[in-house]
């Protein structure tokens, strides 16, 4: 991310990447490394300097994140944290097929909402429930154009109650 504590940094910084892998120990670097080759994935190890002597697996490092970033944010002060809403347009067509002229119409779209104390889930939703701000469905219903289409689309309230969007489509 380019932050660093020092203002110049050094022309070469391969004794900085020594440093981090070994951490004054002449062990070796502080990285777990599969013993023989597998196609299963192999859980990432975590070593605190409380405890160097073994490993910490994965979920219980996850755990421990999660019980010091434990905070209650059920206050007005962070209704910006429940604005935020991620539209996941999974897929989306519309297309006519058939003699008749049959319009063939079907979407995937999802709707990710944050809780009262930032718990993220997931819940069906439809077309019609993206926001005016979402592009490239606007011809969705009328008189059947072709149209394929995938996107997420996040938008949000700040703090002052300003409207903010963001679309990727993919």
């Amino acid at each position: 991310m380019g932050a660093s504590f020092e203002t110049a940094p050094a022309a070469n910084s391969i004794d900085r990447i020594f440093e981090a892998f070994f951490q004054n120990n002449s062990t070796g670097p502080r990285q777990s490394f599969p013993a023989c080759d597998t196609a299963d994935p192999i859980a990432a190890a975590w070593r605190t300097p409380e405890a160097p002597g073994y490993l910490v697996p994965a979920d219980q490092a996850l755990r421990l994140v999660q019980d010091r970033a434990d905070i209650d944010i059920s206050g007005p002060e962070f209704n910006f944290v429940r604005s935020i809403r991620v539209f996941d347009v999974r897929y989306a067509r519309q297309h006519e097929s058939g003699r008749d002229g049959d319009c063939n119409r079907s979407a995937t779209v999802v709707l990710g909402t944050y809780g009262t104390q930032g718990d993220f889930a997931w819940q069906r939703s439809s077309i019609t429930a993206l926001p005016s701000a979402h592009i490239g469905l606007e011809r969705w219903g009328q008189n059947c154009p072709s149209i394929y289409h995938r996107s997420v689309f996040v938008d949000w309230r700040d703090y002052e109650g300003n409207y903010g969007f963001e679309q990727v489509n993919y």
